[in-house]
């Protein structure tokens, strides 16, 4: 077994008409041994900006930490609020001064931009960046999620289809993967306000 799928996980970013949604499956394990059920991998930079982080659960802690402390450093210096673009490389500088000995995450960042352009991106775990206009996914369930958000994926979905087919997307997902799962907590984000819900899934 892989150390990226020591813990499982499930993470999925989606673009909407001037708004994005990112959510990630609850469950916590040791490989196929479930610790918790209400684990939080969707972690709030500001307003705006969502990270998610998907891989082993410890270095998941360990880099949101230091993340946070870069962008505060940054609040401090620039008196602004950070933009997905510039985290998004903030991020992968950050990933890649470790890349001899890397941490064991794949990161989702989502944010509303210039505008209010929602901008998705994710990486690897040396901060090799990828980009996209529709949706990215990332953790153990990454391969249907990719089959489920392809077949309902649709442009400019107004906030509440966003938030219909990103959990849709997400449950179906984790049904065929064993090591993710047990509910759901689903972010949608629009430029006047931030919509948290958590979804309940299959409970094994």
């Amino acid at each position: 077994m892989s150390i990226f799928e020591y813990n499982g996980s499930a993470l999925v970013a989606m673009v909407g008409k001037n708004c994005f949604a990112i959510a990630s499956d609850r469950r916590l394990g040791v490989q196929l041994q479930t610790i918790a059920t209400d684990f939080q991998r969707i972690f709030k930079i500001h307003d705006r900006l969502f990270l998610g982080l998907s891989g082993l659960a410890t270095d998941a802690q360990t880099l949101y930490q230091r993340l946070v402390f870069r962008h505060k450093l940054y609040q401090l210096r620039e008196e602004r609020d950070i933009k997905p673009e510039t985290f998004a490389n903030l991020v992968s500088a950050l990933l890649y001064e470790k890349r001899f000995g890397p941490y064991f995450c794949q990161p989702v960042i989502a944010g509303l931009g210039v505008e209010d352009k929602p901008f998705i991106c994710t990486m690897d775990s040396i901060g090799a960046k990828e980009l996209a206009k529709d949706f990215v996914v990332a953790g153990t369930a990454s391969e249907s999620l990719y089959g489920a958000c392809e077949s309902m994926f649709k442009e400019n979905m107004e906030p509440e289809e966003l938030f219909e087919t990103v959990s849709q997307a997400l449950l179906s997902s984790v049904d065929r993967d064993c090591l993710s799962g047990w509910g759901g907590h689903v972010y949608v984000v629009t430029p006047t306000e931030v919509k948290e819900r958590i979804l309940k899934g299959r409970m094994d």
